[in-house]
């Protein structure tokens, strides 16, 4: 009963934004038109706090926290050594970190390159917003049908580079875990990616995408700091595992809005700020 009555309210709320999208769309494609001045119609939204909300929805995502866990809790099982799985930890995340950030800049340059914003704009908002309804599915019907998670048989590949990892073997499992789990993480990233593309490729988009990835990676620099100073990797799992469909839940509804924003960015409707 109470899923029924939250995906009601939930279908009722995105029904409801689309609709003011719709308007907002429209409306501003006919002011734009008339005053042919993008600087004079366009509403201003400052891009730190979009990249900041964005990189906070998409760290909690269940998919990079679930392998930290997992490393963690085979690293402690080979051996007892804390100070080795903190540095393996340490690591692993580092290499997480700096594949998404150069993953970025390389999308950052091809859009650049190929003056793709507008039209990549549209559609990776469209996208966004079928990836979001995809993971709010998740919480109502976890594991049913089409869902963003790691492919099994990748998942089965990091079980087994896990087993055999040394401290060069970190950077490898990190690269490799970057790559394969971008169907969980990737929406919100090549959202903000497209959406900073509006602004250019200079210094300040960079600073944007160092600290959009840091964010990202914090709560994995958390979760190992935890179990480096005592909590059971074992209650982390639980928890992950308990409160994962609202993981999703939320990372689903932060997805919708951003499409939805990427759209209207796009167009122009709304003007994404330097600051």
């Amino acid at each position: 009963m109470k899923h029924k009555v939250l995906a009601t309210l939930t279908i009722f709320f995105i029904l409801v934004a689309l609709y003011f999208v719709g308007n907002s769309y429209f409306f501003g494609e006919q002011l734009i038109s008339e005053t042919n001045s993008i600087s004079e119609t366009g509403i201003s939204l400052p891009a730190l706090p979009v990249v900041i909300t964005t990189a906070l929805v998409d760290s909690i995502n269940p998919c990079a926290i679930g392998v930290l866990i997992l490393l963690i809790g085979t690293l402690l099982a080979l051996s007892k050594n804390k100070h080795r799985m903190f540095w393996t930890g340490i690591i692993y995340i580092t290499a997480v970190y700096i594949t998404y950030f150069l993953a970025g800049i390389g999308l950052l340059l091809f859009i650049q390159r190929f003056n793709l914003a507008e039209p990549l704009g549209v559609f990776v908002g469209g996208l966004v917003i079928i990836l979001g309804l995809i993971e709010i599915k998740d919480f109502f019907w976890y594991g049913e049908g089409f869902s963003l998670s790691i492919p099994y048989k990748r998942s089965l590949q990091i079980k087994e580079k896990v087993k055999k990892i040394t401290l060069p073997g970190a950077v490898i499992l990190g690269i490799f875990v970057a790559a394969v789990e971008l169907p969980c993480t990737g929406g919100p990233y090549l959202a903000i990616t497209a959406l900073l593309s509006k602004i250019g490729f200079n210094p300040l988009v960079v600073s944007y995408l160092l600290l959009y990835n840091f964010i990202f990676v914090l709560p994995l620099i958390v979760i190992l700091f935890l179990v480096y100073f005592g909590l059971s990797h074992k209650k982390l799992e639980e928890w992950r595992k308990r409160n994962r469909k609202w993981m999703r839940l939320i990372t689903g509804l932060m997805m919708i809005g951003l499409g939805i924003l990427l759209i209207l960015f796009a167009k122009n409707v709304i003007i994404l700020g330097v600051y």
